[in-house]
């Protein structure tokens, strides 16, 4: 594709990630994660009380090979904050038990008790949803 072509795709998921102070493409919707990874991702952010849009990458799947050609990470989920790539699950992972996952995000830092000691709280491991902030939003369906 020359640079002259327009890539609605492309556009659309660009135009997300800039438009978001923190976006999550992943399996599913944070109310219905698709994957394990996606679970476990969406539970750190609500843990955090991190607002976020999602994007279910499933409906379509040019929507992955567009972000992962946007963002050089081959697999999903894929965390965005401030327009940069943060990571993926395991990256994520890391950030949340190191306690470097609120800085990332820009979020105050967070005073919960298994933050940075190295034991996610049960539900980033269950996968349920402590909170309801998390704000939602699909614009590429």
């Amino acid at each position: 594709m020359s640079d002259s072509e327009s890539n609605p795709i492309r556009e659309a998921i660009a135009e997300a990630i800039a438009s978001h102070d923190t976006i999550l493409f992943m399996k599913g919707t944070p109310e219905a994660p698709a994957c394990g990874f996606s679970a476990r991702t969406v539970a750190m952010l609500q843990t955090l009380e991190a607002p976020f849009a999602a994007v279910d990458i499933l409906p379509d799947p040019r929507i992955r090979q567009e972000l992962s050609a946007i963002s050089g990470w081959p697999t999903i989920p894929q965390l965005f904050s401030r327009g940069e790539l943060i990571g993926g699950c395991d990256i994520v992972s890391e950030m949340y038990e190191s306690g470097e996952l609120p800085e990332a995000l820009g979020l105050p830092q967070y005073e919960g008790a298994h933050v940075g000691d190295g034991d996610p709280p049960e539900s980033v491991l269950s996968g349920t949803q402590p909170n309801g902030l998390t704000q939602i939003e699909n614009r590429l369906r």
